[in-house]
């Protein structure tokens, strides 16, 4: 059994799925790097959910407090307000519900309020209760590769080898969770692509997923919109060669990753336009049983 189908506990008709799965975020914030705060009054952000479920999303992903680079945390009232609404209305629609959240309060009563899983960016770094409430609630649970928030990690981007230094930094994560009680089968790892991670560094972590496969753990791939990808097309179709191409513009490249990482045995890509990736993961499945069918006449 690949990391990719490996089960993941509390989802079993999304982890049978045969395919990468694709999340669609949901952004309660008026202040997203991707999308400027276009869904943050309640009503927007419940449509745009539902919009994202009609382009074929398996999960939604919402989150009340941005991590762009330089983010100030908003307060723990705030971000409850902004999501616990949504999530309900979302997931009283039938949608399966991520909350996006370092927060552990958050997490509990966005959980009790139709939440499936808990996407935590700090990976349990930023909040020591999380662990005990991801346990308790047994919900699965998203631990990203995270040095810090989003007002510091820039200056926390020095690794000897960016592979094998995320790699043995979300190992060591696993071992904290499983600790605390958390659930083998709780666990998806997210290399963090963007968080105290420079441009160059993105790559690799990108072309050497199997050095994070071997963990054992499904793997969450969050590139959509990221500054690594502007930098990259800077100078393209006309772009200037000293500007990055901003986020609306990184799509077409975002499909790419996931058309990449889905055939690498991603379990999940998240991404804020869905439509273009739901095709892209249903490509690399079909290439990939296709490489292992001994009569492809």
């Amino acid at each position: 059994m690949s990391t990719r189908d490996a089960v993941v506990a509390g989802l079993p008709e999304l982890s049978g799925a045969g395919r990468c799965l694709v999340m669609g975020v949901v952004n309660i914030t008026p202040d997203s790097f991707s999308d400027g705060g276009e869904w943050f009054e309640p009503e927007a952000g419940v449509q745009h959910g539902l919009d994202l479920l009609a382009e074929g999303a398996d999960v939604l992903d919402v989150g009340g407090e941005s991590t762009r680079p330089g983010a100030q945390r908003v307060t723990e009232a705030e971000e409850l307000r902004r999501v616990v609404p949504v999530i309900g209305r979302l997931a009283a629609a039938g949608a399966v519900v991520s909350v996006d959240t370092t927060r552990a309060a958050v997490a509990e009563r966005a959980v009790a309020a139709g939440a499936r899983l808990v996407n935590d960016v700090s990976g349990g770094l930023a909040d020591p209760d999380m662990a005990g409430v991801v346990a308790e609630t047994g919900v699965p649970y998203v631990a990203m590769h995270w040095r810090g928030h989003s007002d510091v990690m820039d200056a926390r981007q020095d690794y000897d080898d960016v592979v094998a230094d995320v790699r043995d930094e979300l190992a060591a994560r696993v071992a904290a969770l499983h600790d605390a009680g958390v659930a083998h089968e709780q666990i998806v790892l997210d290399p963090g692509l963007g968080f105290a991670k420079s441009g160059a560094l993105n790559w690799p972590l990108l072309a050497h997923l199997d050095a994070l496969h071997a963990l054992g753990r499904p793997l969450l791939v969050g590139a959509s919109r990221k500054r690594f990808l502007g930098h990259l097309l800077a100078g393209v179709r006309g772009a200037a060669a000293d500007e990055p191409v901003p986020p609306a513009g990184r799509d077409d490249a975002t499909t790419a990753i996931t058309a990449l990482a889905a055939h690498a045995g991603a379990w999940c890509v998240r991404v804020h336009a869905a439509r273009a990736s739901v095709d892209a993961v249903q490509v690399a499945a079909a290439w990939r049983r296709a490489e292992t069918t001994e009569d492809t006449a």
